[in-house]
This record gives structure tokens, C-alpha cells and sequence, in this order.
């Protein structure tokens, strides 16, 4: 893994970035692709190949509820950027319910953020 200010931007036509390539070596073959929040979305890959995964997959994943250190309350995205991921209780930001603000580190490749299940 290369240094996270390394990492290469893949942004779609419109300019929205998608995600990250993290080069496993100096001539950038092969990388891992990363989603916006840093987490590996496929194994070590062809630049063009994990270039085209990235913006096939786009960043609809980031409007997911999403569980902190395997917590059971569902999290929203609140603010995504390199000073960091803001996270609000989903039920209540959809309410438009003050909430208190979560903050995980960005990139969040400890992995503290997972998608959210509700157990039944």
C-alpha cells in the first residue's frame, strides 16, 4: 500500500471521484482500487480494470446506512472529505432530527465502518 496522498483520483465525466487507486508498485501494476471511504473493493488489478470498476460502481454505496465498530445503530454520511467522515443516526438526520455528529478518520482503513444489517 502506498502512502494515502499517493493514491490517484479516478473521477467519472462529470467530475465526481469514485474512488482511489492504490499502486502496489513504483510502475503502478497492479492496484487495488478503493471506494471513497477507502476501503478495498477488489484485489490487486490492471490499472485500467480497476479504474473501470471504480466508475461502474459509482458512490451510491455512500447513501447506505452504515455501522461503527460493529455497533447496532445505522449511520448516515453526513460529510465525506480528507478532514474526515461525519456520520448522524440515519432515522434521525432523515427527520431532519438534531443529532450528535460521529467522526471516523478518513481514509477509514481500520475498517471501523461497515455496511449496516438490522438484526431481526
Amino acid at each position: 500500500m502506498t502512502a494515502v496522498s499517493d493514491w490517484v483520483a479516478v473521477t467519472r465525466d462529470d467530475g465526481e471521484t469514485v474512488g482511489y487507486l492504490d499502486s502496489q508498485s513504483p510502475d503502478y501494476d497492479p492496484v487495488v482500487p478503493r471506494n471513497r471511504l477507502g476501503h478495498a473493493v477488489g484485489e490487486p488489478q490492471s490499472y485500467v480494470d480497476a479504474e473501470e470498476l471504480l466508475i461502474s460502481r459509482g458512490i451510491g454505496e455512500l447513501a447506505e446506512h452504515w455501522s461503527l465498530d460493529g455497533g447496532g445503530q445505522a449511520l448516515a454520511i453526513a460529510e465525506l472529505s480528507p478532514a474526515g467522515i461525519v456520520l448522524r443516526d440515519a432515522l434521525l438526520a432523515k427527520a431532519l432530527v438534531p443529532t450528535e455528529d460521529v467522526r471516523v478518520a478518513w481514509p477509514d482503513l481500520d475498517g471501523r465502518l461497515t455496511r449496516f444489517t438490522a438484526s431481526r
